[in-house]
């Protein structure tokens, strides 16, 4: 092991390969980055809690903040791209192991966004092997042989262009302290890739690109800004050179898209509609308003008028600003041995990906590479360029356009549906996989949010199913046990035991149940799966 900068602790696990990303000068700068800005992160954390409460109170309604009229009024416009992130017109996203990142890059598609967020279990074995899969992509040193089937895999000559996705402000990296308390796992994503990889993809004339998760407001995006500053800065690389794009995903961040282009104008190349999370944030952010009940999830769609508004207005706004604005998630993966249900499965895709296309989107994301030439050939069809950089949109600011809930049911199948999913996915985040084929989608930790969000919503406002039947605890009790046995039923009593849906299913009871309202699920199931 390395000899530790002062005041630095490592509490996780030393596996063969660690200390080659655990470096002194790494640790030294996520030490220094830690020192400088947590107590930022820290401030804009409890501001979050702080708001909820006056929105809770009704003392703050959402809105275009009126002392940052200028900045949405002005003329003036971010960096053009760098070349290899000119055109996007197709994105695959997932997990940081091995075999999905060689797979990744090597798919028909222009970027890979590797995940140490939402598609991630952030145990320390996961993050820290992340790192190393990531280190070896870039110097293109990555190989991988499955011990199942003896199946190897290599990278490409020329593979896709590589995002990262950092987790989110909120999540700690509790494996590593400094002076006694953990470093935020954004900073330790952040800073360790950069470190270990600038100075090859400069190399290979490309760069450090990232995507930044979850941000609610402009003061969010000036503290990543001054980050990025310091970082560049403190490795003597060209300010400028980080190149980020945020992620609008949730219902605070859409009222202020303008103003996280600017504070983030010297590095920001793009913003992504983050659909899923968007959907989660909209429900948790008005948690308390019964006017804001949202229907089944299945039909909270990008076509409903208060998700189509936020689509339209983040393309507009970022290409009046000289941004990417990229579209978001298609979650469906290839059926295998129902050649129906497959041909239905890329007919959605084609559906959605033609619908974002056509809206103005410069891409998109899919979560298999089967899945790529279908996005791409939608795009093709309008997008002879590289972006749509050109088309303008509709700048009014139409607060209750973004607001106003869409029309639609809760039934007995929504309502059991959201159980199913939840545990599923819980279970699997649990056994460290943070990406999950469940029902011939790959999902991620925004479905499970949402369906705990909706199980909590429906039964602290009393919503009815349309059979008329309220939605009360005894009723999501009932439904979370019944989706329970009917998994165990299904899987069996062993793979039950071992995947920890018991834990998953405790874990959903006590989230839905509970008077208050968790502001992110992976903040308690994080506690099952640390290790110090």
């Amino acid at each position: 092991m390395n000899t530790l900068p002062d005041g630095v602790a490592i509490h996780g696990a030393m596996h063969p390969g660690f200390d080659s990303i655990l470096t002194a000068d790494a640790l030294a700068l996520l030490a220094d980055v830690h020192r400088r800005f947590d107590g930022e992160r820290q401030r804009l954390l409890a501001e979050r809690e702080t708001r909820q409460a006056r929105l809770d109170a009704g003392e703050e309604r959402l809105d275009f903040p009126a002392e940052t009229a200028a900045i949405r009024a002005g003329a003036w416009t971010v960096p053009p791209a760098p070349a290899d992130l000119q055109d996007r017109r197709v994105e695959i996203t997932g997990p940081v192991d091995r075999k999905m990142v060689i797979n990744a890059l090597n798919a028909d598609v222009k970027c890979f966004m590797a995940d140490f967020e939402d598609a991630s279990t952030p145990s320390w074995t996961n993050m820290v092997e992340g790192q190393i899969n990531l280190r070896d992509a870039v110097h293109r040193t990555i190989a991988f042989t499955d011990p199942a089937n003896g199946k190897s895999y290599a990278l490409k000559d020329d593979p896709a262009v590589l995002i990262v996705r950092a987790r989110g402000l909120h999540l700690d990296e509790a494996h590593v302290r400094v002076d006694g308390a953990p470093v935020a796992g954004a900073f330790f994503d952040f800073v360790l890739f950069l470190v270990h990889n600038h100075a090859e993809l400069a190399r290979r004339g490309t760069g450090p690109y990232f995507y930044l998760p979850k941000l609610e407001t402009r003061f969010e995006a000036r503290l990543w800004a001054l980050v990025i500053r310091h970082c560049e800065t403190a490795l003597g690389i060209k300010p400028g050179t980080v190149r980020v794009t945020v992620l609008i995903e949730t219902i605070t961040a859409v009222f202020e898209m303008d103003e996280i282009l600017w504070e983030l104008r010297q590095s920001i190349t793009g913003l992504n509609a983050g659909r899923w999370d968007y959907i989660f944030s909209y429900i948790k952010r008005q948690k308390g308003d019964p006017g804001r009940i949202l229907p089944d999830r299945a039909q909270v769609t990008m076509t409903a008028p208060f998700m189509a508004a936020y689509a339209k207005r983040l393309i507009a706004v970022c290409h009046r600003r000289g941004a990417h604005a990229m579209g978001g998630m298609s979650a469906f993966i290839p059926v295998k041995g129902d050649e129906a249900a497959n041909d239905a499965a890329m007919e959605r895709v084609k559906a959605d990906k033609t619908r974002e296309a056509g809206l103005g989107h410069d891409g998109a994301w899919v979560a298999h590479p089967a899945l790529a030439p279908v996005a791409r050939a939608a795009f093709d069809a309008v997008m002879p360029g590289p972006n749509q950089l050109s088309s303008q949109g509709d700048l009014t600011e139409d607060r209750q356009a973004l607001l106003a809930p869409c029309e639609g049911a809760i039934t007995e199948a929504g309502l059991t549906g959201n159980a199913d999913v939840a545990i599923r996915y819980i279970a699997s985040w649990l056994q460290g996989r943070g990406a999950a084929p469940i029902h011939n989608l790959m999902e991620d930790a925004a479905t499970a949010e949402i369906s705990r969000a909706q199980l909590w919503q429906w039964r602290v406002h009393g919503a009815k199913t349309d059979d008329g039947r309220v939605i009360d605890a005894g009723r999501v009790s009932a439904v979370i046990k019944a989706a329970s046995e009917a998994i165990k039923a299904e899987l069996g009593a062993n793979a039950w035991r071992e995947g920890r849906f018991d834990e998953a299913a405790s874990i959903l009871e006590t989230l839905a149940l509970s008077d208050g309202f968790e502001e992110f699920l992976t903040l308690p199931a994080y506690e099952k799966v640390r290790e110090a």
